[in-house]
This record gives C-alpha cells, sequence and structure tokens, in this order.
C-alpha cells in the first residue's frame, strides 16, 4: 500500500489540453487565433480553387493546341473554341481572330500585322490575369500571418508576467498557461503561413509555364494566318 502511494505521487500530472489551453485565453488571444485560423481555412480554398483551375487550364490547353495544328480549315478549329471555352489559348486565339476578322472582312488580306501582335499580347495579359486570380491573396496570408502570430506571442508572454506577478513567486504554474499560449499562436501563424508560401510559389510557376505556352502560340497562330491571307 505504501507503495502505491509512493508511485501515485511522484507520477507527473498530465498537462493541460489543447482546448484547456486556448479556452483559457483572454478575448484578445482568442481573436487572434481566430484570424489565423479563418486565414489558413481561406488560404486552403485558394489552393483547392486554383488546383483545380489550372489542372484544367493545362489539359485543354493541351486539346485545343493538338485540333489547332491538325485542323484542315477554320470551322474545326472554331468547333474546338466551343469545346473547351474556358481554355486560356482559345482566349489568345479569340482575341487574335477578332483583329484577323476585321482586317480580311475590310481589305481581303492582311494589313496590319503589329494589330494582330497587339490583340494577342492584350488576349495573353488577360488570361494571365484570369489564372493569377486571388493567387494574391495566398501572398499575403504567407507575409502577414507570422507577424499576427508574434503578435499573439506577445500577448502571451505579457500574460505570463502578469500570473507571475500575482502569484508572487516564480513557478512554472504561474507562467505555464501564457506561454502556453504563446508558442500556440506561434504555432497557429506558422501553420498559415507556410502553406500558403508554397502554394503561392507552385501556383506562380504554374502560370508562367502556361504564359510561355500561350507566348509560344501566338506565334503559331500568327504564322497559321499568314499563310492563309497574306498575299
Amino acid at each position: 500500500m505504501s507503495a502505491f502511494f509512493i508511485l501515485t505521487a511522484a507520477a507527473p500530472s498530465p498537462g493541460p489540453s489543447w482546448w484547456s489551453i486556448i479556452s483559457s485565453d483572454n478575448p484578445i488571444s482568442l481573436a487572434v487565433l481566430g484570424l489565423l485560423v479563418a486565414a489558413s481555412v481561406y488560404s486552403w480554398m485558394i489552393v483547392f480553387q486554383k488546383r483545380g483551375r489550372l489542372k484544367k487550364a493545362v489539359e485543354e490547353n493541351g486539346k485545343f493546341l493538338r485540333t489547332f495544328r491538325k485542323a484542315a480549315d477554320m470551322n474545326v478549329i472554331t468547333a474546338a473554341c466551343e469545346q473547351y471555352p474556358t481554355a486560356p489559348i482559345v482566349g489568345v486565339f479569340d482575341a487574335g481572330w477578332a483583329e484577323v476578322d476585321r482586317q480580311v472582312r475590310g481589305k481581303g488580306k492582311l494589313t496590319n500585322r503589329p494589330a494582330i501582335e497587339r490583340s494577342l499580347q492584350i488576349g495573353i495579359s488577360q488570361e494571365i490575369s484570369e489564372l493569377e486570380h486571388n493567387l494574391i491573396w495566398l501572398a499575403t496570408i504567407a507575409a502577414i500571418t507570422p507577424f499576427i502570430g508574434l503578435f499573439g506571442t506577445v500577448l502571451g508572454i505579457i500574460d505570463a508576467f502578469q500570473a507571475l506577478s500575482s502569484a508572487g513567486s516564480a513557478s512554472l504554474r504561474a507562467v505555464g498557461p501564457g506561454i502556453a499560449s504563446a508558442l500556440v499562436a506561434t504555432a497557429a501563424g506558422l501553420a498559415a503561413a507556410i502553406p500558403a508560401a508554397i502554394f503561392y510559389n507552385y501556383f506562380g510557376a504554374s502560370v508562367r509555364d502556361i504564359g510561355a505556352r500561350l507566348e509560344d502560340f501566338s506565334l503559331e497562330f500568327l504564322n497559321l494566318v499568314e499563310r492563309a491571307y497574306e498575299v
């Protein structure tokens, strides 16, 4: 029996749970933590949406480009445009073809190659801007959430020192909750920032790659219309 009491007294008491750490915070710390959680959730929403959009863009670009290169006449290309309306490369084609059609209907041939090139560049810029939509939020979340977490850390340290002052003695029990709160805020800030930074760079590289493909396509488009219409 005496051995049982000795082991019971020597056994460490279980530490506070995550919920007890969070629920013991003051309202400002809870607001900081809530903001970090909301930023993390929003960044993951952007990640899943952007991942699907870019994957679809690459697939449809490839399908349209294969049809474009094998097409015997413009009717086949037009049908492909209707089949893949959300492909970025189709947007570039539409921008260039609108200018080609305007010139051909006027004089029966191409009269202003620079105007076609400008139309293609405008189309490329519009498509790239659409693909980059919401990426700025990933960059913003990656940049600011560590500082928000740091703010929560400072609040936790302040609480720890206030608890230490109230206790009147330097004990771990007095400062532990405040330190734990500070570490939770730090972890939450990093958990929100790191994935946002990774996917911002990943998606940025994907958009740049698609942009390079659109630039190449604009040259193929110019070759096609010059062979077909220029005299």
